[in-house]
């Protein structure tokens, strides 16, 4: 259930992101897609969802 949990608030985060507009709007336009979210600044707030192991 936590794993549910997280991927729907991941996939409703990246539904609403600028990527998925443009993907939908060149898609209706019919021209190549110019994709500005980057990984390194535009991550969901959820992601990293796991903690860290403490190495002993």
């Amino acid at each position: 259930m936590q794993a549910h949990q997280i991927e729907s608030r991941l996939v409703q985060a990246r539904g609403r992101s600028a990527d998925a507009k443009e993907g939908v709007s060149s898609f209706l336009e019919k021209r190549p897609a110019v994709f500005v979210d980057k990984v390194s600044t535009d991550l969901p707030n959820e992601f990293p969802w796991w903690e860290e192991p403490v190495f002993e």
